[in-house]
Parts: structure tokens; C-alpha cells; sequence
């Protein structure tokens, strides 16, 4: 089934392109392989980036919108991706970035697209974990910059996962946030104050 891409803010893609378009920002970017690209680079598949600040022990999470990403295509691949934050002033181009993560979000999208039911991909952050996810969310129809993670949401790490959970596997949230809030959820020492 094909994702429903929410459309980034105009302010955001603007930011992207002005900076895509500037020899400056390609070229002081640290992204080899956009300084290298033969032909044109087009910012897609916008996806919001929300992080999980905390997961409470029933489950429920919050989450926050904190950038938008883009994957930046050469051809038939992405070679980098470019990230706006919002600002006084609206939607901003924060910077170009390139790694695994690249990679791994490309590999995410096509094995999403080969799901029988349709999703609204989106980006979820664990810092407390140094995890990232693909977030499928199950409601086509809802705003991507708001909402939490439901209990039937799909999230698939991203690689590098944490140790002990496997990326590209899909887990439902109700599933895996469990496991995320005994590894997120600090140990107490013994000796240490309450």
C-alpha cells in the first residue's frame, strides 16, 4: 500500500531549497556525498521528526514535534537529508546530515510500502536510548505534526538500534514501549539517594 506523506510547512521546503541551492551551504556541509553528487538533488519525502520525552508506566508516551526531514535524492537514492527546526520566526533550515540513518530511513519507507495496510510514516526519537524509529502511524487522515504514538502504530527501528532490539523489525507501540520504558527508566545505585 502506498504511505500518505504529510506535506511539510511551505517555510520548511523553502528553507531546504534556498539552502540546496546555495553553493555555500552544499559545499560547508560535512556531507561528502552531496558535495559529490553528479546531477540533481531534489529534497522528498518530507517526514515529521517527534521526540519521545518520556513513556509513563501505563504506556502512554509524549512525544513533541521537533524538526521536519527531508531525504535528499541523487538519482535513484538518497544521498543525505537536510533538516529544518522551528525558530522565532518559523520553519528554518537547520543543517545537511548523511550516516546510517539515511540509509536505513530509505530501507524503512520501501519495506512500509510493501505493508498491506496504509500508513502515515513519520520520524519518533528516543534520545534516553539514542534510538530512532519509523513511526507508522495508522490515522491517514490526522495532522503529522501533532498526536502520540497509538497503541497500534507500527514503529521500526532504524539502524544502529540499541542493543537487543533488532532493527528494520516492526513492532506495534504497545509492544515496544514497554521495553523502552525499563531501558529509558534509570537504575537506581545502590547507596544512591531515593
Amino acid at each position: 500500500m502506498p504511505l500518505h506523506v504529510s506535506p511539510a510547512p511551505a517555510p520548511a521546503l523553502r528553507s531546504v531549497l534556498t539552502a540546496l541551492g546555495s553553493p555555500t551551504a552544499v559545499r560547508e556541509a560535512r556531507t561528502p556525498a552531496l558535495r559529490a553528487a553528479q546531477g540533481p538533488v531534489t529534497p522528498e519525502l518530507p517526514l515529521p521528526v517527534h521526540v519521545l520525552d518520556r513513556i509513563t508506566p501505563e504506556g502512554v508516551s509524549a512525544t513533541r514535534l521537533a524538526a521536519w526531514r527531508f531525504l535528499i535524492r541523487c538519482g535513484d537514492h538518497a544521498v543525505a537529508a537536510a533538516e529544518t527546526k522551528l525558530t522565532a520566526d518559523g520553519w528554518a533550515f537547520s543543517h545537511f546530515f548523511e550516516g546510517p540513518y539515511v540509509t536505513s530511513t530509505e530501507r524503512a519507507l520501501r519495506q512500509a510500502e510493501g505493508m498491506s495496510q496504509p500508513y502515515q510514516p513519520r520520524l519518533l526519537s528516543v534520545p534516553g536510548l539514542y534510538m530512532l524509529t519509523l513511526w507508522l502511524h495508522g490515522d491517514l487522515s490526522a495532522d503529522g505534526a501533532t498526536g502520540h504514538p497509538a497503541a497500534n502504530d507500527l514503529l521500526v527501528p532504524l539502524a544502529p538500534a540499541p542493543p537487543g532490539i533488532a532493527a528494520h523489525r516492526p513492532h506495534r507501540v504497545a509492544e515496544l514501549l514497554p521495553v523502552l520504558t525499563h531501558r529509558v527508566t534509570p537504575i537506581r545505585l545502590m547507596g544512591s539517594p531515593a
